[in-house]
């Protein structure tokens, strides 16, 4: 499984970004698909999670202000980011678990940076 996440940029506190992570190869067993970031000197952490068959997590810190959605047609799962704080700051990873090879596959960190 590959996966190719675009999207990030930088923008002001209370904007908004829209990730996308288009996943190509073994895609037909891909269990979910979400995201993860990582801010500098931090752990990894949850952001969302998309689940086969439509369940949905979150991370706390994002609940209310993150969705995640994916369409299954084009094997893409999207982050739709509003209420941004600086707190938000990180590379976010995109993430899939394979249901065959039991596995998690991470896509290249794409930068969302929150700042005035």
């Amino acid at each position: 499984v590959q996966l190719q996440a675009s999207g990030g940029g930088t923008v002001q506190p209370g904007g908004s970004l829209r990730l996308s992570c288009a996943a190509s190869g073994s895609t037909f067993s891909i269990k979910s698909l979400g995201w993860y970031r990582q801010a500098p000197g931090e752990q990894r952490e949850l952001v969302a999670i998309h689940i086969t068959g439509g369940e949905t997590n979150y991370g706390d810190s994002v609940k209310g202000r993150f969705t995640i959605s994916r369409d299954y047609n084009k094997n893409t799962v999207y982050l739709q980011m509003n209420s941004l704080k600086p707190e938000d700051t990180a590379v976010y990873y995109c993430t899939a678990y394979h249901l065959v090879t039991r596995k998690d596959y991470w896509g290249k960190g794409t930068q969302v940076t929150v700042s005035s």
